[in-house]
């Protein structure tokens, strides 16, 4: 029970937030706005009393947060104040689609019904999480707004993770880097996908976050200093221009400088770009291309630029609306800075996304944005899309993140593609019905085959034929979302019609041979051939790949089905372990329940006891155990939520475990002979091979090894640094 007073001061700070919603949201209310406010918080009041959230904190407060997002970080309207005020009501609480049409008109209740999730029954091997994905992409078609409200109300439970229990945190900041950073990133919302992907590092690898959040902290005065020297010569000539301008330095996300020291193998110490500065002017919009021009010029007359590192996106700005001039100069003290150079309206956007288009657009210009673009390019893979979920979340999140390449039609018209594309992607850009006839393409005037990888800057025309038609390996050829739809469209198509021949030639085949046409005898044909489905059976006796006279073979040696392993759900396995410990724990102990659950360790990451782990129960092969920073932990996470199983390692035993370290450093005499020594003699470890690889004086190695736990591999990591020419030890999955 909650306490009197502390319910006062509840409802206090329940109608302080709810003034504080209302005085950010001031500047663009209309009249009658205020009251619709009024009545949207009232309503989420009513229905949501009595409940509260995991941290204890009353129910009303998260609806709250979000329309403050939404107003103050996207910069939305009164409808999606509303909307997020309103936006768990109908999947927590009594109220259905309808009562909210009734209150709050059939805009409102559009984005609610998309921001609810999908409940039932799900076909077997489905993802829930997928198809709720689905589900929220497809109001794409009718407002965009839905996966603007999402992002803000991902934001707010990816910075309340603190209070869910460890397996719910995993879930969702996997789900998060999966799915939601992509999104925003797409969606021009960088101050989003920053923080959502620093917050999945927190939760995700709390020690790296914290290790290096605290080393920025560490370098802020020193930044600081380096910041001030570095804009002192230029700022005298960008007063000389007399125009309004204001400079920020700000260090790069955690999470992106963590990337850095993957990508690289480097410490913090030795990440380059560790910041960037920007410069912001406030011009007018005629005038920005110019002047963003000339302070690059006085920037780069007093530092000098690398040469690679010139990013033009004001000439062509970013599919995602994204505009601003980049630039990496060599500082006086031989650090590498980027500098962004960009307006006002620029910054914006690139701040705010989507929402800060449709205030710069009014009467500015009437050419859709690259980001509309993608948006109709979006709409139109959602609405022909008929992929399974898992498949088309794939296929979507592929193309969130991608970089773009800049072509022309032989006309000059301009297309934006994923980069990587090919001659064929584009050729299904400019319409489905040439690219499923397109034969080769002419790109800069010369002959190029379907998979020919287009460049900046490339002139395409595209040949056809109308004998042409899509294969299965062109999949392999395009990367683009609309072109990998399109052809599967058409390989189904096909497929079907030799389905169904295949389907008449067995029955025709089984009739003659007086067996009744049923799905047991169609799995035990499909066994005898060792084909994975009946489907597939019939598809390759009508391709001819499967002879039907073979069928009367089948009837001789007739053999009974064998029954397939059935997917089964992380629930079965958790309520095994509680039955058979009579107790509530559903708990995979690694290390003391092999006699009541079988389980292997996935090899993608090798897992050691002392890693965070968890169980996921597959098709065909048990359950697997994998590190929670596996390479394919993301997707597992983000997809399979019905799979997964919370473990972790009893600590009663002792096991050995292989585990691989690379090794990098100088090459000389008995290097080799002091590592192995360390391994074997001073440490007492079992090793199962080591090969080293010299090249140019560098030496590379991977040593194989047992060890029996993190804290066994750690110690090791030390003491193989300590050798004179090693230079980095590190584990590799």
């Amino acid at each position: 029970m909650v306490a009197e007073e502390d319910l006062e001061s509840e409802k206090k700070e329940i109608i302080r937030r709810y003034r504080r919603l209302l005085r950010k949201a001031k500047p663009i209310l209309k009249d009658g706005d205020a009251k619709i406010i009024k009545k949207a918080f009232n309503t989420s009041m009513e229905a949501h009393s009595g409940m509260r959230r995991r941290s204890g904190e009353p129910y009303i407060f998260h609806p709250l947060e979000v329309a403050e997002i939404c107003i103050s970080e996207i910069g939305l309207g009164t409808t999606s104040i509303v909307a997020a005020l309103l936006h768990d009501v109908v999947e927590d609480t009594d109220y259905e689609i309808e009562d909210i049409e009734r209150l709050f008109g059939k805009r409102v209740a559009v984005i609610i019904d998309g921001l609810t999730k999908i409940s039932g029954v799900f076909d077997q091997g489905s993802s829930q999480q997928a198809e709720n994905f689905r589900k929220m992409l497809l109001t794409l078609s009718d407002d965009v707004r839905v996966i603007l409200i999402k992002l803000a109300d991902r934001l707010h439970n990816m910075r309340t993770l603190e209070s869910m229990p460890r397996h719910k945190q995993l879930k969702i900041a996997n789900e998060t880097i999966y799915l939601y950073a992509p999104l925003a990133h797409r969606l021009g919302l960088y101050a989003f996908k920053s923080e959502l992907e620093d917050l999945y590092l927190k939760y995700s690898e709390p020690e790296v976050f914290e290790d290096i959040a605290g080393k920025i902290n560490e370098t802020k005065d020193s930044r600081n200093k380096f910041i001030r020297n570095f804009i002192r010569p230029i700022k005298d000539k960008l007063n000389a221009l007399n125009i309004e301008y204001e400079i920020k330095g700000r260090p790069k996300s955690i999470h992106s400088i963590w990337n850095k020291m993957k990508k690289q193998s480097v410490p913090f110490e030795e990440v380059y770009d560790l910041f960037a500065i920007r410069i912001i002017l406030n011009v007018s919009f005629k005038d920005e291309k110019a002047f963003c021009w000339q302070v690059y010029s006085l920037v780069t007359d007093y530092y000098q630029p690398n040469p690679d590192r010139l990013r033009d996106w004001i000439s062509i700005p970013k599919a995602n609306g994204y505009e601003s001039l980049h630039t990496t100069v060599m500082s006086d003290t031989g650090k590498w800075v980027e500098v962004q150079v960009r307006t006002t309206r620029m910054d914006e956007i690139a701040e705010k996304g989507y929402a800060a288009h449709w205030k710069y657009k009014d009467g500015k210009t009437t050419d859709e944005t690259g980001l509309e673009m993608w948006i109709a390019k979006v709409r139109e893979i959602l609405e022909q899309n008929n992929a399974n979920a898992i498949e088309f979340v794939d296929d979507f999140r592929s193309n969130l993140y991608s970089d773009e390449v800049f072509v022309f039609t032989p006309k000059g018209d301009l297309k934006t593609l994923p980069q990587g594309a090919t001659a064929l992607d584009f050729a299904f850009d400019i319409h489905t019905e040439i690219g499923e006839h397109c034969l080769g393409a002419k790109v800069n005037q010369k002959l190029v085959p379907l998979n020919f990888e287009l460049k900046n800057g490339d002139q395409v025309e595209i040949l056809t034929s109308n004998k042409q038609k899509p294969n299965e390996s062109w999949l392999q050829y395009v990367v683009s979302s609309k072109a990998k739809s399109k052809i599967k469209d058409a390989l189904k198509e096909e497929r079907k019609v030799f389905i169904d021949e295949g389907r008449e030639i067995v029955k025709r085949k089984l009739k003659q041979l007086k067996i009744e046409y049923k799905q047991t005898v169609l799995e035990e044909i499909a066994n005898y051939f060792n084909v994975k489905s009946p489907v597939d059976m019939l598809y390759l006796v009508g391709t001819g790949k499967i002879d039907h006279s073979l069928i009367k073979s089948f009837v001789k040696n007739k053999k009974t089905v064998v029954e397939k392993p059935s997917v089964r759900g992380a629930k079965d396995v958790e309520e095994k372990l509680s039955r058979v410990r009579k107790t509530d724990s559903d708990l995979l102990l690694l290390g003391e329940d092999l006699d009541i659950i079988d389980y292997k360790f996935a090899k993608c990451c090798n897992p050691i006891p002392g890693d965070d782990v968890f169980g996921f129960v597959t098709v065909s092969d048990g359950i697997k155990i994998h590190r929670t920073t596996c390479p394919n932990a993301a997707e597992l996470l983000a997809n399979y939520g019905y799979r997964i199983i919370k473990a972790k390692w009893a600590s009663s035993r002792k096991h050995s475990f292989e585990a691989t370290l690379s090794i990098i450093g100088t090459d000389r005499m008995g290097l080799v002979s002091d590592v192995s020594n360390i391994i074997s003699e001073e440490l007492k470890v079992n090793m199962r091979s080591l090969s080293i690889n010299t090249e140019g004086g560098i030496f590379e190695g991977l040593i194989r090894l047992y060890v029996e736990d993190t804290s066994h591999i750690d110690t090791l990591t030390k003491k193989l640094e300590k050798v004179n020419g090693v230079v980095k030890v590190s584990r590799s999955n």
